[in-house]
């Protein structure tokens, strides 16, 4: 039962993280004309880099239907299922993996949404000479011609979230999650890491040839998940240093009883000893260890023990 009630609050976890994630982007500035503005700059920064590979990409794509509509679904639909089914199976295998990738998930989010905040930018399909790949074939899916939106609810996206690319983000964070549970793991571990990796590149592939990311968003949300991982680590490490810190401090009061115990054995004897001189104290050792007892475990001494 409470394994199934831990499981719940996973589920209720990342489902919130998921509710505020929708509702952050819709808190984003609508201003088209801006967004443009950051467009057109991030493909001058390209074409400087010569990483301005959406054109290419995006007219191959439109020109090879099957292909189209395969992107289309993996682009609407991958990015939740398989974080979803990759989040779920780590669950499985444990505390130990599954807290840090969740970390990891959650921080990533938070820096992409960071980004759609403070400067809204518009995807290439928005642009002269780009082809909306998915508004090309919405008839034969359940997304219209407003990003992946379900048909009719267009208006409940953000349209100018493009930059960084957290469908690339967050499929690299796949990645770097079956990597490091897989990690020691020869032979299956193995064909569930090029199975990852390949996902995370179809991915980046996929983004920018359906137009809906520029290179440097693909780069960018790669980045922040790396950046998510980095601060879940940094976390991971205060958290295990506070969990020793408690746990010495339980030993040592488990310590410190057993020896006020032992003591306690050795000045009733040595009470028997000294008794006909009026010497009621229970031994020379005790002081010392009371006075190194929290408060709360003296209380539990009994009365001759508290000098």
């Amino acid at each position: 039962m409470s394994r199934l009630r831990a499981g719940l609050t996973e589920l209720l976890l990342v489902w919130a993280l998921y509710v505020a994630y929708t509702a952050s982007r819709m808190l984003a500035d609508d201003n088209v004309v801006a967004a443009l503005g950051r467009a057109r700059e991030l493909a001058r920064v390209e074409k400087g880099l010569g990483l301005a590979w959406e054109q290419a990409t995006n007219a191959w794509l439109a020109a090879h239907d099957l292909a189209g509509v395969i992107a289309d679904f993996w682009y609407s639909s991958a990015h939740y299922v398989v974080t979803a089914g990759v989040l779920i199976w780590l669950y499985t295998r444990g505390r130990a993996v599954y807290l840090p990738a969740r970390r990891a998930l959650a921080a990533t989010t938070v820096l992409g949404l960071g980004f759609y905040l403070l400067m809204p930018t518009a995807p290439p399909r928005m642009i002269s000479g780009y082809v909306d790949v998915l508004a090309l074939h919405a008839n034969v899916g359940w997304w219209g011609a407003d990003a992946s939106a379900p048909k009719g609810l267009g208006g409940l996206t953000n349209e100018l979230a493009a930059f960084p690319s957290l469908h690339a983000g967050w499929s690299l964070w796949v990645a770097l999650a079956v990597a490091s549970a897989t990690r020691g793991n020869r032979r299956s571990g193995r064909v569930a890491r090029v199975v990852a990796w390949a996902y995370a590149a179809t991915t980046a592939v996929v983004v920018i040839g359906t137009a809906n990311h520029w290179t440097l968003d693909v780069i960018v949300g790669w980045m922040v998940a790396l950046g998510g991982w980095a601060i879940a680590d940094a976390l991971g490490r205060v958290t295990l240093r506070a969990e020793l810190r408690c746990r010495m401090t339980r030993l040592a009061r488990s310590a410190a009883l057993a020896t006020a115990g032992a003591a306690e054995g050795a000045g009733q004897m040595a009470g028997r000893a000294v008794r006909t001189s009026g010497v009621a104290w229970p031994g020379m050792a005790a002081p010392v260890v009371v006075r190194s007892l929290a408060p709360e475990d003296r209380a539990r001494l009994p009365d001759v023990w508290n000098p």
